[in-house]
């Protein structure tokens, strides 16, 4: 996984545009996460389709599109997850999760590549249907990531949002906007 500046900690995603994918954060309504999550969602089939072969890593330190898009449906379940705990508790703690070591462990280069389209988008519709049913002061609610990082409901959506834009980048040059 390309990774920049570097760090593993883009929250600076917030602050500026994506040098690389061109994602700006800032400029779309919040409301508008839900609708991004699942145009999102709805590219990755295609993409898995006419990736070949899926499974090759283009560089060493770099996913195949099978992997990138196994990553991108745990992130949409994990943020799902993180979503209700921010809306049903006070400030709640994310437990760590470790991407790198999930991909090993789940072995995202041997998993069925029409198995995860279908997961993908299951799991961004429902990431997409819960910030879809954020309303008024829930945006302000918030959480902690285990490295201390604080996000609002508003700043955890426009975080997320970059990471699958990131990684449609990632494996077919296109950029955002």
């Amino acid at each position: 996984m390309t990774i920049i500046p570097d760090t593993k900690d883009w929250t600076w995603v917030l602050e500026r545009p994506c040098p690389e994918c061109g994602f700006d954060t800032s400029a779309f309504a919040r409301e508008e996460i839900a609708t991004l999550l699942r145009a999102n969602a709805a590219e990755w089939p295609e993409v898995l389709a006419a990736a070949d072969p899926v499974r090759d890593r283009p560089r060493p330190d770099t996913w195949s599109p099978l992997e990138y898009a196994c990553h991108v449906r745990d992130v949409f379940r994990l943020y799902a997850q993180r979503l209700d705990l921010m809306l049903a508790q006070d400030g709640p703690a994310f437990a760590n999760w470790d991407q790198d070591a999930t991909a090993v462990e789940q072995r995202y280069r041997e998993q069925d590549p029409a198995m995860v389209s279908a997961e993908l988008v299951a799991a961004g519709e429902v990431l997409a249907d819960g910030f879809a049913g954020v309303t008024g002061e829930q945006w302000a609610r918030t959480g902690t990531r285990s490295d201390g990082v604080h996000f609002t409901v508003e700043s955890f959506g426009r975080y997320l949002i970059h990471d699958p834009i990131h990684h449609l980048y990632d494996v077919t040059g296109r950029r955002a906007g």
